[in-house]
């Protein structure tokens, strides 16, 4: 599994609390010892990156060792700058006296369902989609895996939203002419709403509407490259981490199922937290004797994958001495 770090984006999940944190932070530590440029990021509302490290982190890059950058995502800080955006453009557009109403309507989708997760796969996108050259690699720390998964597939919710809202206001002449230009082949036997909006065709519209069509099309564009980017194996993999216990397999299993239909490449499950052979004591042997059915049940359902074992360590992980251990334990694995 050492080309796992060759890529340019490693995406880390798993349900909550099997040790996907630290796993994302030790391969972070291993890919810089190789002289990678890394940078982790979280994603994950529940910050415990900055934890693992023992950092104080925030949503700009913190330098942690040589080649290795850190950021936590705040999800409410991604909506606020979103909105704002937003706001600021209406008022290009909008009456003066419209202005206090339509702050309102902002300041309440803020608390609706869906808010955060768009405003974060916009940052997710731009970071993805960024080729500054200032990061070869970069690792993604993410929430647990229903969140994950809604967060691959927006792009092609927002894209099918953008297309229907704009065909809903096909009797406005001005709109219909966005329509036009935005949807790809015109509407016409479109396969998907996440085909390629590459075709720029705006030059008869008039300067307003040129500039909504602009806007809705940057957006398009950004969200096809970062989903093109996901599905490419050559550029993108996940990792699932997982403890030997029940839960973890049934919600790992079916997120693995769920990522191979939607076409994600998947480099293997590490299973975490797996009781050392030398540990002694009648409570510990009936805990591994537990423990060997259900990684004989990962191995069945999990088999067309790779499956490596981590030990369980005898202290937390927490400061980047104890991960520089778990650097060389994952190394030692074949990562």
């Amino acid at each position: 599994m050492q080309n796992l770090l060759d890529h340019r984006l490693l995406w880390v999940g798993g349900k909550g609390g099997v040790g996907k944190t630290t796993v994302a932070a030790a391969l972070g530590v291993l890919a810089a010892r190789r002289g990678r440029r890394v940078l982790v990021v979280s994603t994950d509302p529940a910050h415990s990156l900055g934890d693992v490290f023992e950092r104080e982190l925030n949503d700009a890059p913190r330098r942690l060792l040589p080649g290795l950058d850190a950021l936590e995502i705040d999800p409410d800080a991604e909506v606020d700058a979103h909105l704002k955006r937003v706001i600021q453009q209406m008022r290009r557009y909008a009456a003066p006296e419209m202005m206090t109403e339509l702050e309102r309507q902002m300041r309440l989708t803020r608390q609706s369902p869906g808010t955060q997760e768009a405003a974060l796969l916009e940052r997710l996108a731009r970071l993805m989609t960024e080729d500054d050259g200032r990061y070869e690699l970069i690792v993604f720390d993410t929430a647990p895996t229903g969140h994950t998964l809604r967060l691959l597939t927006l792009p092609e919710a927002m894209a099918a939203w953008t297309d229907g809202l704009l065909a809903h206001n096909r009797k406005s002449e001005e709109l219909g002419k966005v329509l036009k230009h935005l949807t790809p082949k015109r509407g016409r036997d479109v396969d998907t709403p996440f085909d390629n909006p590459e075709h720029d065709g705006l030059d008869e519209l008039d300067a307003r509407t040129r500039d909504v069509a602009q806007t809705l099309l940057d957006r398009r564009r950004l969200f096809h490259r970062a989903r093109r980017r996901i599905e490419n194996p050559d550029e993108s993999v996940f990792l699932f981490v997982m403890t030997p216990e029940r839960l973890p397999i049934l919600e790992t299993a079916r997120a693995v199922a769920a990522l191979e239909a939607a076409h994600i490449p998947i480099a293997g499950a590490l299973v975490n937290r797996v009781i050392p052979d030398d540990a002694d004591g009648d409570f510990l042997r009936r805990r591994r004797e537990q423990e060997a059915v259900y990684l004989a049940r990962i191995d069945a359902e999990l088999e067309h994958l790779p499956r490596p074992r981590l030990p369980l360590l005898a202290t937390d992980v927490q400061g980047i001495e104890v991960l520089e251990e778990l650097a060389n334990r994952l190394q030692e694995l074949g990562f």
